[in-house]
């Protein structure tokens, strides 16, 4: 059996310029798609894929803490009105979540604005063609990173 070929594994390799935390066994991210206002993924930081057979339970700890301060973060700064969390391993076949503020009103952020068209129904689908200037998703990424502990 060869070496996993995982995107997620080869991207936990190099430097990213969205990373927002790291943890002993977990990192956090911005998800490079704002179309959802500080959405960010949290991924194990070895391969793994099933949350409920593969990991320890000091990952498992540390991932319910770093969600819990992910979301406190978020709260804090863009006073999401709903989470979404999302596992699905269908294109990324590594453990990750996503989470996914949820907004029924818009914000903005440097005249930019954000909607979340999707109130009240699933995330997804979604614009995935939604893109923001390079400062502006900087600034969240920075924002996030200020705050969570």
């Amino acid at each position: 059996m060869g070496k996993i070929e995982c995107g997620l594994c080869q991207r936990i390799e190099k430097y990213t310029r969205l990373d927002i935390k790291d943890y002993n066994h977990w990192g956090v991210t911005l998800f490079e798609n704002q179309y959802y206002l500080g959405r960010n993924i949290i991924f194990l930081k070895r391969h793994a894929v099933d949350f409920f057979t593969d990991i320890t339970e000091e990952e498992r700890d540390e991932f319910f803490n770093i969600t819990k301060m992910v979301r406190s973060s978020l709260k804090e700064l863009y006073n999401p009105d709903l989470f979404n969390y999302a596992t699905l391993g269908n294109e990324v076949n590594h453990l990750h979540w996503h989470i996914i503020p949820r907004y029924k009103d818009e914000r903005e952020i440097n005249g930019v604005i954000f909607k979340d068209e999707n109130w009240g129904k699933n995330y997804a689908p979604y614009n995935k063609n939604f893109k923001i200037e390079d400062e502006i998703l900087l600034r969240i990424r920075n924002d996030i990173s200020n705050i969570i502990k």
